[in-house]
């Protein structure tokens, strides 16, 4: 882009901050840049100074300075191929003027790091960029499938976002745990804290008086056993830890199959050929524009192998497993 432009805030970017503002449109430019371009004043609203936190009111005007497009940067990354436009489109699972869910498949990351250069949030930018391009309300972890919310208009994501921290969100998870649980269900209630770092990063138990630790919970049901071998369990996160269900299955003695982090011997060997049988089943949450919204994920090939293994058949399961004759647990 080779002049000065100034644009207009839209209503559903009303307090959005400057920084996200301008990573919306032109997704190739990063925050160095970003702050920069604030920090020497070429980014200005309503004629005056910002920092990237800055919050944007609806109808403020927005300077924006010449900068590189993504062409003349060689940022390959930012053009999508037809085939990755087909590819994400293929994830669809629900899909409105404000809400967007997507069938994540296993080993596909949902933001970028130093390393990963495909991944979901790169994808969105075949809806297109700016207030058009869908935006993260919540996460997966890169070898967990399934259903993956995401707000179309910013209001439709902040108001996703606080249904998600304010625990407004019912997300199920399918598993494959290695041994039998006892008691076959329940709620486990253990904090839990980061050690490490990068990719050995773990989350392991922390002692409730440990400061650093997150009180975490997670609701289970057992769904089918195969012997005492493995189970098929329901999991139900009452919090959003990083890791939570892997972690908290692992305290508990019964660790996820295919899980490279957080197996063990035993669970390894039972797990031979599989990958991370954790599956993101179904979220059921407030839709942005009102009532309730329910998406489910049909199960993943990655977990339709360890089903086929152990003979469990999907179609055994209760729509909501967590229901019982009195009412809700």
């Amino acid at each position: 882009m080779k002049e000065v432009r100034t644009l207009y805030v839209g209503a559903g970017e009303d307090g959005s901050r400057v920084d996200r503002w301008f990573k919306r449109r032109w997704p190739h430019l990063n925050h160095i840049q970003i702050q920069k371009m604030t920090r020497s004043g070429q980014i200005r609203v309503d004629g005056g100074r910002v920092k990237p936190d800055t919050k944007l009111a609806a109808g403020a005007m927005v300077r924006v300075p010449p900068f590189p497009d993504a062409k003349e940067t060689g940022d390959k990354k930012a053009a999508l191929s037809p085939r990755d436009v087909a590819f994400v489109r293929s994830l669809v699972l629900y899909e409105d003027d404000e809400v967007l869910a997507l069938n994540k498949p296993a080993g596909l990351a949902v933001q970028g790091g130093t390393k990963t250069i495909h991944h979901i949030d790169r994808l969105l930018s075949a809806w297109g960029e700016g207030v058009d391009r869908p935006k993260l309300v919540h996460r997966l972890d890169r070898d967990t499938s399934g259903v993956l919310i995401l707000g179309k208009t910013p209001a439709a994501a902040a108001s996703l976002s606080g249904s998600f921290a304010k625990r407004r969100a019912e997300k199920t998870y399918w598993a494959i745990v290695a041994g039998a649980p006892r008691p076959p269900e329940g709620v486990i209630e253990l904090n839990l804290v980061k050690t490490g770092v990068g990719d050995r990063e773990l989350v392991v138990p922390a002692d409730p008086k440990d400061p650093r630790g997150d009180p975490a919970e997670t609701e289970y049901v057992t769904v089918a056993r195969a012997s005492q071998r493995v189970t098929w369990m329901a999991l139900r996160p009452r919090t959003g830890r990083t890791h939570q269900l892997r972690a908290h299955m692992q305290a508990i003695g019964h660790p996820i199959l295919g899980d490279p982090k957080y197996g063990t011997e035993a669970s390894a060997q039972l797990a031979e050929g599989l990958q991370l049988q954790l599956h993101a089943r179904k979220v059921s949450l407030p839709h942005p524009g009102g009532g309730l919204l329910v998406v489910e994920a049909p199960i993943s090939k990655e977990m339709q192998a360890g089903f086929d293994r152990f003979g469990f058949d999907e179609h055994e399961a209760p729509g909501d497993p967590f229901e019982r004759k009195g009412g809700r647990r």
